[in-house]
């Protein structure tokens, strides 16, 4: 293993639950609900998997003044998601990959403004030898883009890095790419089908790097 390939949302910090609690309260001011399993399908990707806004509209049976929702709801998001710490065991395995010599790069399909950002708030971007967001790249997990160039980056075989995920998008994009994935599942996400996957983790808290190779050589892609 000579790299690790961290996602962002909802594996490194965990923004996806805000989020969608963002949107739920837009859905409810309308009178309707959005189940976390029909929101789930664009977590790790971009909303052309599932588009709320398209998908609100055709509920309600009209156009929606969407300049002043997305204000509002982005605003309450971001309010939510400052507050959050690092999730458990991300920081210490960017101090053990340190330690080994390891490098670590960030593969997104959100924007740079909002990693970096939230990356230097907390103190972690320096952690990292390099960021891949979607910026970056033609198209978004679940397609290979962003775990190629971020492995290019780093100049490693994709076969050589493990990858780090936590939605079925991410880990369908790591698979297309050709890196092994471990899968840490959040609350937006723990339903998903992760079939493919090295290994699928409750938390990042109790792995060591020595565990996480092991879990490497057992979902190596063919």
């Amino acid at each position: 293993m000579h790299a690790l390939l961290f996602d962002f949302d909802g594996l490194i910090l965990d923004t996806e639950f805000p989020i969608y609690e963002a949107w739920r309260d837009d859905y409810l001011a309308h009178g309707h609900e959005l189940p976390l399993e029909v929101y789930a399908a664009c977590v790790g990707s971009d909303f052309n998997r599932f588009d709320p806004k398209s998908h609100l509209e055709s509920l309600v049976g009209r156009a929606i003044d969407w300049p002043e929702r997305d204000f509002w709801r982005e605003r309450n998001a971001l309010e939510r998601v400052t507050r959050l710490p690092p999730l458990p065991g991300v920081v210490a395995l960017l101090d053990a990959a340190a330690a080994m010599g390891m490098p670590c790069a960030v593969a997104s399909s959100s924007p740079r403004s909002w990693v970096e950002g939230h990356l230097e708030r907390l103190g972690l971007l320096d952690r990292f030898a390099l960021t891949r967001c979607l910026d970056d790249v033609r198209s978004p997990k679940p397609e290979p883009d962003l775990f190629l160039a971020a492995a290019a980056g780093l100049g490693v075989a994709p076969g050589e890095a493990l990858v780090l995920e936590d939605s079925r998008n991410g880990l369908l994009a790591a698979t297309a790419a050709g890196c092994p994935c471990v899968v840490v599942p959040n609350r937006v996400t723990a339903h998903l089908d992760f079939t493919g996957a090295a290994a699928v983790l409750e938390s990042l808290e109790a792995v060591s790097l020595e565990g996480l190779e092991k879990l490497r050589k057992l979902g190596r892609v063919s």
